[in-house]
């Protein structure tokens, strides 16, 4: 069988091993791959593995022998699954392979706002503490977690773990999902979104993105929050009316922002975003680490293996 991958680079860019996809038949291994080439480089395939290459109609009606879609993410919105399901194509995708580096990129946001480690690290390579006339200094107010709350919207895999991380740092946590369907753990306490924005010191995001959820931190919601609070998002970009938060953080209305997400990435360099006060933004390295990517080529083969043997698994659309 002949498996293409057509944007292999940010998986692995060469750290990891392709072997338990190699098992299961001829690998094509292409680090990007153009639009235009799509359908060139996956004629006579019968799997094509993506994460951010779109599979649209078009490309899958100009490949009749495609079967089988694999997601090497836990978003699928590339792939056109009302087209895959018209033509039975099986689309599968990767959940919660990045569930503890999430998590872990949360808290270095966060800390980065509240102790400003990295800042105060270059200040001290600049040559300030050695023409400092004292034995210490800090350029900001240096904020202790314990006792502060902590909330988190999207109370799943990762909304979780970030709230076990949080009760651990002594936080009080505040968490909202659409349904409980078991009681939250101790130290959790169910609320809702306008509850969480308003008395949390700090915001995480990590709920689906859907049309009830584009730009729910919008310039209402930041309304609500205190001017001391932060807001951390690692989930998805369109969650985050960029222009309303780059307004809030220039006037100083919430205290700062950690995200890891955009809604177009890469950004334009016209992104507000960019070059407002006081926002931490990281290039979506929050499924990056090698322990999350190991998982995610590991689960990308057990998926397509399961296809295989007539028992498909994390089937989507």
């Amino acid at each position: 069988m002949k498996i293409v991958l057509l944007d292999a680079h940010t998986a692995n860019p060469g750290d990891v091993s392709w072997a338990p996809l190699d098992a299961l038949g001829t690998c094509e291994i292409h680090p990007r791959t153009p639009v235009d080439e799509t359908v060139a480089r996956c004629a006579g395939a019968a799997a094509v593995i993506t994460n951010k290459a779109p599979v649209t109609r078009a490309m899958m009606e100009a490949l009749p022998g495609l079967k089988y879609i694999g997601v090497t993410a836990t978003g699928y919105n590339i792939v056109d699954t009302a087209a895959a399901k018209e033509r039975g194509i099986v689309v599968t995708n990767v959940p919660g392979y990045s569930t503890p580096a999430v998590a872990q990129l949360v808290f270095a946001l966060l800390l980065e706002l509240t102790n400003h480690a990295g800042h105060h690290a270059r200040t001290v390579r600049d040559g300030r503490w050695s023409a400092c006339p004292d034995f210490c200094y800090w350029d900001h107010p240096v904020i202790e977690l314990g006792g502060r709350t902590l909330g988190v919207i999207g109370y799943g895999d990762i909304g979780g773990a970030v709230a076990r991380i949080a009760l651990a740092f002594g936080m009080k946590v505040l968490a909202s999902r659409r349904v409980w369907k078991t009681p939250p753990p101790e130290g959790v306490q169910p609320a809702t979104t306008d509850e969480i924005f308003r008395q949390s010191d700090a915001v995480t995001l990590h709920c689906p993105l859907t049309d009830a959820t584009k730009h729910l931190v919008n310039e209402g919601t930041l309304g609500l929050m205190k001017p001391s609070s932060f807001l951390i998002n690692t989930g998805r970009g369109p969650l985050v009316d960029e222009a309303a938060l780059a307004a809030a953080l220039n006037a100083g209305r919430i205290a700062g922002a950690g995200l890891d997400v955009l809604s177009i990435e890469p950004p334009p360099p016209g992104n507000p975003l960019l070059t407002a006060r006081n926002c931490l933004i990281t290039p979506h390295i929050g499924w990056a680490s090698r322990e999350a990517r190991i998982r995610l080529i590991e689960q990308t083969a057990a998926n397509l293996r399961a296809y295989l043997d007539g028992c498909p698994v994390n089937v989507v659309g």
